[in-house]
């Protein structure tokens, strides 16, 4: 099995810009339909889907807001050929991303994590995570 690299989800997701962008994002796209038939096999790392993440909503690139590029992410997420480890904890935490704003993806992935484990205390001097109601924020 392949593993993909973030620019290979931002050509698909993104809009041309040079010209590169516009073979790079057609290529990619089919790839992707690949994928969605199971033709192809592929799987990628949490640190990808972060940085896919960053890169949507950074306002220096596609300045989308963390619904918006939830949005984009979750059918790529989906794909019958996209092999995750525990695909529905990620695809729980970008819930947790697109209705928290105050939330990076790495910390709704911790929720994510911290919910399917059963677990419900958090060590971080981050307070963002005083927003989860299901969990508890201690500071050591």
């Amino acid at each position: 099995m392949r593993f993909i690299d973030t620019n290979i989800i931002l050509r698909h997701l993104g809009k041309p810009v040079t010209p590169i962008d516009y073979v790079r994002p057609r290529a990619s796209t089919q790839f992707f339909q690949r994928v969605r038939s199971g033709q192809e096999r592929v799987t990628t790392c949490e640190a990808v889907i972060c940085e896919v993440l960053y890169v949507l909503c950074s306002p220096r690139q596609y300045g989308l807001s963390h619904q918006d590029a939830a949005i984009a992410l979750a059918p790529v997420l989906r794909l019958r050929g996209l092999r995750l480890p525990h695909k529905q904890t990620l695809l729980r935490a970008l819930e947790l991303f697109a209705i928290h704003d105050e939330l990076d993806y790495e910390d709704a992935l911790l929720v994510a994590h911290m919910e399917r484990e059963g677990e419900q205390e958090i060590l971080s001097y981050d307070t963002d995570f005083d927003t989860i109601s299901s969990i508890t924020r201690l500071e050591p």
